[in-house]
């Protein structure tokens, strides 16, 4: 019975840290949700900034691929540096193996790098070497720092390395516990995708004059658009995160509400035989002196 009584009292205190970690994930969902949302009105403005200066000038195509054999790329792909969170690094680690595999290019000719300790060693053991580990921010406040210090490192690796294209691999939250991998071609920009803005009206009548020299404005939009992407991709990947680890606190709440119930009911079992037990040898003590 006492050896019952401490896995009860484990079991319950088990099932309050996870009742616990449950509401820190729940929560964290909702505020990296709202970071992705707050980023809508953000994004329409640097695209609007674009939109005035694409229909003054069309932007230049950026120039040909270089043949295959002399193609280098590479990836940032977003998991997690805390466990209990499900199959997110597996999952994310798979597709980003898959896509650039996919390229046909040899290991030698892909650059990676980690956000996330948990990911790096699986990465690593799907054949492609891991660059340089980014830790995964603990709050929405440690985005913004995440974003910048990235964002300075891939830009350097593009330019100095020789990298024709460089690619987000991360988990887009869908809503409640599911999620799904996403990609996103972050660098070179593909100036070809904003040549819709010039064909859209202008949401006012007032048509919008810069005295900024164009180029330097131009490249400062894109710089915004760059930074947004990368953003989004971290807030992104943390709420799916934290959905995941949602799941697999469900579940194991679950899980200990069911082994609490079978040592409860196991308890009780040996209570009773113990209480029989008991009953019984008082009993056969008094028959035996009355038989005396």
């Amino acid at each position: 019975m006492e050896a019952l009584k401490r896995k009860i009292k484990s079991a319950h205190g088990l099932q309050s840290v996870v009742r616990t970690m449950k509401a820190l994930a729940a929560v964290s969902i909702a505020q990296y949700e709202r970071a992705v949302e707050s980023l809508a009105d953000y994004d329409r403005t640097v695209r609007l900034g674009l939109q005035a200066l694409l229909r003054e000038r069309p932007p230049a195509l950026p120039a040909g691929r270089k043949r295959p054999e002399e193609r280098r790329i590479g990836a940032l792909v977003f998991g997690s540096d805390q466990g209990m969170c499900g199959q997110l690094n597996e999952q994310i680690v798979a597709h980003a193996a898959a896509e650039l595999a996919a390229t046909g290019l040899p290991a030698e000719r892909r650059t990676a790098w980690i956000v996330g300790e948990r990911a790096a060693a699986r990465l690593a053991d799907e054949g492609q070497p891991v660059l340089d580990v980014f830790p995964v921010p603990s709050s929405v406040a440690g985005i913004t720092p995440a974003v910048q210090t990235a964002l300075l490192r891939l830009e350097r690796a593009h330019r100095e390395q020789g990298l024709d294209e460089v690619a987000l691999y991360y988990c887009r939250h869908e809503s409640g516990a599911l999620f799904r991998p996403e990609t996103l071609h972050f660098l070179p920009v593909d100036l070809a995708s904003f040549q819709d803005l010039e064909a859209r009206p202008w949401p006012t009548d007032n048509l919008p004059v810069s005295t900024m020299d164009r180029d330097r404005l131009f490249s400062a939009l894109i710089r915004q658009y760059l930074f947004v992407s990368l953003y989004r991709a971290f807030a992104e990947s943390l709420a799916s995160e934290n959905a995941s680890r949602l799941a697999s606190m469900q579940n194991a709440e679950k899980n200990i509400d069911e082994r609490l119930t079978a040592l409860t009911r196991q308890y009780h079992q040996v209570r009773q035989s113990t209480i029989t037990s008991e009953l019984l040898d008082i009993v056969a003590g008094f028959e035996a002196l009355r038989d005396a």
